[in-house]
């Protein structure tokens, strides 16, 4: 069984400064859900709230797996991790002096994960025939593709239900951001995962979401229920296709 997350009312900062106000929404099981926004709008901190990484000023997080619900607010990110819910941060964050392998095996620390090493292994360079092929290579001296071939194995080496995902087209050339993309897909229904991804690519984002929001200076400024009400949605013309 797949994971499921709601956020209600959720307020969030740092120090003085507010980032996010009253932002509430929710991701299905087995969906994928688009959060879209531009730079400094607030899909960051509000990633790092879910992973317990931001506390929040008010609200609510609430994951339910396996039928089980769980507030997330106050969690330790460890303890949210071992409820089976990984993230995929924005650039990456990979140990560079380590390889391939040494990376992925950093994300199987979870003790549900341990004994599926091998198997979860397998899958990962099934999906990025890449990495078994440079498993050895440091992750450093990769190219900004490889690497986040590599951030998103590690994350499934966590053998997640839910998996987060910000900005994974950033800093990458238009091809390698499409493969990115198609690569999520393939991972997610794979490995039957819900999945948010917060990105700034619209048209990529919406080519494998199945509904999605929009977040402007930390509020939820649209709720599309498929992809279609997002491509037809003025806002979105507005901010993404320069109407």
């Amino acid at each position: 069984m797949a994971a499921s997350l709601t956020i209600s009312g959720l307020d969030a900062g740092y120090g003085a400064v507010r980032i996010l106000e009253d932002v509430s929404l929710s991701v299905r099981e087995g969906e994928t859900v688009a959060l879209l926004g531009t730079n400094g709008n607030g899909k960051s901190t509000l990633m790092k709230c879910i992973m317990g990484m931001v506390k929040p000023s008010a609200g609510s997080i609430v994951a339910e797996i396996d039928g089980t619900k769980f507030d997330l607010v106050g969690r330790s990110t460890e303890a949210i991790v071992d409820l089976g819910i990984a993230f995929v941060p924005e650039g990456r964050r990979l140990f560079p002096r380590l390889t391939v392998v040494e990376n992925l095996l950093m994300g199987a620390f979870r003790p549900f994960a341990r004994p599926q090493i091998e198997k979860n292994l397998a899958f990962c360079f099934e999906v990025f025939p890449r990495l078994a092929e440079r498993r050895g290579q440091l992750a450093g001296s990769m190219s900004g593709g490889e690497q986040q071939m590599v951030a998103l194995a590690r994350a499934l080496m966590s053998a997640p239900r839910l998996l987060l995902i910000d900005e994974p087209s950033v800093g990458l050339a238009p091809l390698l951001v499409s493969r990115t993309i198609d690569k999520i897909k393939e991972l997610k229904d794979g490995a039957g995962l819900s999945v948010l991804m917060a990105e700034q690519n619209f048209t990529q984002a919406i080519r494998i979401a199945d509904r999605g929001y929009v977040i402007v200076h930390g509020k939820i400024e649209f709720e599309g229920g498929s992809a279609a009400e997002l491509n037809n949605n003025e806002l979105i013309r507005q901010f993404y296709l320069g109407a």
